[in-house]
This record gives C-alpha cells, sequence and structure tokens, in this order.
C-alpha cells in the first residue's frame, strides 16, 4: 500500500459477512496506519463496565455522576488492560497523546483520567479499554478479502450517536445500507 493510501482517521465497517466475534458488526477507528501495521479502537461495543470502576482501580476520585456513569468500550482484543481515550483536542496536553486528526486525539496515559476525574479534562471523550492491532500488510489484506468497507471518520459518530447505532450510520456514509448486502460471498 503506497503512502497515501493509510487509512489514518478512516472507519473500517465490518462487513455483514465478517464472522470473527471480536468484528462482527464492528466500527474500528483507524488511529495509526503504516508500512509496519495499524492500530484501531473500535468504537461501538460497551461493556458492561462503567468509568466509576476504572476511576476507582486507578484510585481517582470525582462527584461527577455523568462521568461515573459513561460506559467504557471494548475496544479491542488486544491487551485489553490497556485503556485510550478518544477526545477532542483541548488547550491542555497530556503525557501520551496521538493527534488521529485536527479534531480527535487518543490518549493513554493516567493523566487525562485524572484531570477528567477533576472536572479538568476533554469536554466530549470516549473511553476503550484494550485496541485492534494489525501486523504489516495485514489489515491491506483483510481489505482485499472484503472484510471492511472504509471511510473517513466523522467525529458525531463517536460523540453523538448511540453505539447501537454507529454500524449502520457509518455504511450510510458510504451510501451503503448494510441490511441489503448478503452475507454470503459467491461469483456470478
Amino acid at each position: 500500500m503506497g503512502a497515501g493510501a493509510y487509512l489514518n482517521n478512516h472507519l473500517l465497517v465490518a462487513m455483514p459477512s465478517l464472522a470473527d466475534p471480536n468484528f462482527s458488526h464492528s466500527v474500528t477507528l483507524v488511529c495509526e496506519h503504516n508500512e509496519r501495521g495499524a492500530l484501531g479502537i473500535v468504537i461501538n461495543r460497551p461493556l458492561e463496565m462503567r468509568m466509576s470502576e476504572v476511576l476507582d482501580q486507578l484510585s481517582l476520585v470525582t462527584d461527577n455522576a455523568r462521568l461515573r456513569a459513561m460506559p467504557v468500550l471494548a475496544g479491542g482484543p488486544v491487551q485489553r488492560d490497556r485503556g485510550f481515550v478518544l477526545h477532542r483536542p483541548g488547550e491542555k496536553s497530556w503525557e501520551s497523546t496521538m493527534a488521529v486528526s485536527d479534531s480527535l486525539h487518543v490518549t493513554t496515559s493516567r493523566d487525562v483520567l485524572a484531570a477528567m476525574a477533576k472536572g479538568e479534562g476533554p469536554v466530549q471523550a470516549v473511553i476503550a479499554l484494550g485496541y485492534a492491532g494489525w501486523e504489516a500488510g495485514q489489515l491491506d489484506e483483510e481489505l482485499l478479502q472484503n472484510a471492511w468497507l472504509t471511510v473517513p471518520c466523522d467525529d458525531s459518530l463517536i460523540f453523538e450517536l448511540p453505539f447501537e447505532h454507529r454500524w449502520h450510520a457509518a455504511a450510510r456514509l458510504l451510501g451503503i445500507e448494510l441490511s441489503r448486502i448478503s452475507t454470503q460471498a459467491g461469483r456470478a
């Protein structure tokens, strides 16, 4: 894949035929994609866990009921104990932040969660545990096998849309209605 074809800040929309339980009906934000591989965060798989559990595990205290009730996402099958905060950039910077785009960052350091607990963190944020990872050429091969649709990221999908609507909404960004796609592959 050429340098201009990398899928940074794109959404991977699982095709209906994708049977892998980690990715079936998923939408994954590609945070980084280069010649060494790709890293993404699944954005439509809430866990039973709430932010209150994450904050308690990190000994962070907050009286913000909305933050404590925030769902935590299953970001992918790799390092499920590692946290990722997808957020809008702000005036503050955090220890370990990567810009996915001008309007979307991902932070992996504890300081962003501490700031959120104090009410000083990003205004809009989504927390995920784990990530999706692909070795060099692996994602490219999956794309050739039609496992994924790709579409440039629309941040409103991440911050405004309910989880259960994201898979269909992401495909609609391409003008595709997933319910009309067969789960069977074949040749005419």
